[in-house]
């Protein structure tokens, strides 16, 4: 459960720079603390001293009690290679979070607790063999010891249970140590965690997580507010709340960046009710910068598709605005002018550009190439549709363009060519 001792690695924190709290340090304590934490997270942590450099300006500490036992937390919990080092995986999640640190450090006591409630999940969600004894307990702890309501209990329950106080009780307790009430942590249980429940979201999945930062950061005003810049554009209320479902930080965008995107895609020849429904479909998109989406539409102009064409494929596959410029200029010219498909059958199936380069669309193509050299097509020498070679599978593209010839050495032939990557230009 690396997750656990990720969450109980990002409480440690405020322990973890406790001695670097104090306004009052003279200049001379100040520098001794910044080479100190410059030395530890080189020699303790493997960071590359420059990055060492780069954290200690924002954080420092002058011993190493406090680091060490976030240390030996996370070693307590397994995370050790056979040389007893940390792993890699780990070193990564403490610079994530010694980032997420340095730059939120006057909502570190909000994220504590935020993580505090999945740490709570991962841990009591333990399988048992008497579903309802595991119920009627959970239901019992979580009233007795948080102060839930009888109502919200049972509503947890239904997602996670336990038999027995070790593991929620071990949570707690560290929380505890850690300086934390149980009126905080029965507070944000029951504002926070209720309504994401309410939600319907999995504990277990990371949209939980990003949903309970969303509504514990934010005031239920702020909430409605927001909501309501999507209604001011033409969304139904329902429908935002099934954006928040696909991806919570659909309320977490300002209205500055929301009314932004929506121009811009109006800019790029998109009508009012096209944007909205790309918004419901794929709201993630509406995290996308005003210059990526106008660096995406010269780019696919300057390789000869019309702003028509552009608007068409941002419908159907907006996830292509993410591609690099060279990505997408090899791929294009590949499958037009060494392939000779023409530019609007590309316009008409975007999800060409989700599809490798190296690894699908030219094995697949040298075969095709190789098929039509030798009049073998089922329309003799012509060129199939694009949308019919590249969107199947592997397989399903193997049984119709490879196996089904009776010449077995032309089958061998064929498959060395899309197995090896060999084309008929070679």
């Amino acid at each position: 459960m690396w997750e656990v001792s990720f969450f109980l690695l990002f409480c440690s924190l405020r322990s973890f720079f406790s001695t670097s709290a104090s306004a009052d340090v003279s200049l001379q304590d100040g520098r001794k603390g910044k080479t100190f934490t410059v030395s530890y997270l080189v020699d303790s942590l493997g960071l590359s001293r420059k990055l060492a450099e780069s954290i200690s300006r924002k954080v420092s500490f002058e011993e190493k009690s406090n680091p060490d036992s976030v240390l030996n937390l996370l070693i307590s919990h397994g995370f050790t290679d056979s040389q007893g080092n940390l792993e890699n995986k780990i070193r990564k999640h403490i610079l994530y979070s010694l980032l997420i640190f340095t730059s939120f450090r006057e909502a570190c006591a909000k994220c504590i607790l935020q993580f505090l409630l999945l740490c709570f999940y991962c841990c009591c969600n333990v399988s048992h063999k008497d579903g309802r004894k595991g119920k009627t307990f959970t239901v019992s702890y979580l009233v007795d010891s948080l102060g839930l309501t009888t109502k919200l209990a049972e509503s947890i329950s239904r997602k996670v249970s336990f038999e027995e106080k070790g593991n929620p009780d071990s949570v707690m307790g560290l929380f505890r140590s850690h300086g934390f009430t149980d009126s905080q942590i029965s507070d944000i249980v029951t504002t926070s965690l209720k309504k994401v429940v309410d939600k319907g979201f999995d504990p277990t999945s990371s949209k939980f997580v990003q949903a309970l930062s969303v509504f514990y950061q934010r005031s239920d005003k702020t909430i409605e507010e927001k909501v309501d810049v999507y209604k001011r554009l033409g969304l139904a209320v329902g429908d935002v709340w099934e954006m928040f479902k696909k991806y919570p930080f659909t309320l977490k965008f300002s209205e500055k960046k929301i009314t932004q995107t929506f121009e811009t895609l109006k800019k790029c020849g998109l009508l009012k009710d096209e944007i909205l429904s790309m918004f419901k479909k794929f709201p993630r998109f509406i995290g996308s910068s005003e210059q990526r989406i106008e660096s995406s539409l010269e780019t696919f102009m300057s390789l000869g598709f019309s702003r028509d064409e552009f608007a068409m494929m941002l419908k159907r596959n907006p996830q292509y605005i993410g591609y690099s410029a060279e990505s997408v200029k090899n791929k294009t010219e590949f499958l037009v002018k060494k392939m000779n498909w023409p530019i609007k059958a590309l316009g008409s199936n975007p999800a060409v550009y989700n599809y490798s380069l190296e690894k699908r669309i030219v094995p697949r193509c040298n075969v095709i190439k190789a098929l039509m050299s030798r009049g073998l097509l089922g329309n003799g020498s012509e060129l199939p549709p694009l949308y019919v070679v590249l969107p199947i599978t592997d397989e399903a593209f193997l049984v119709k363009y490879v196996r089904n010839h009776d010449d077995k050495q032309l089958v061998l032939e064929l498959m060395s060519i899309f197995t090896n990557g060999t084309s008929v230009d070679d």
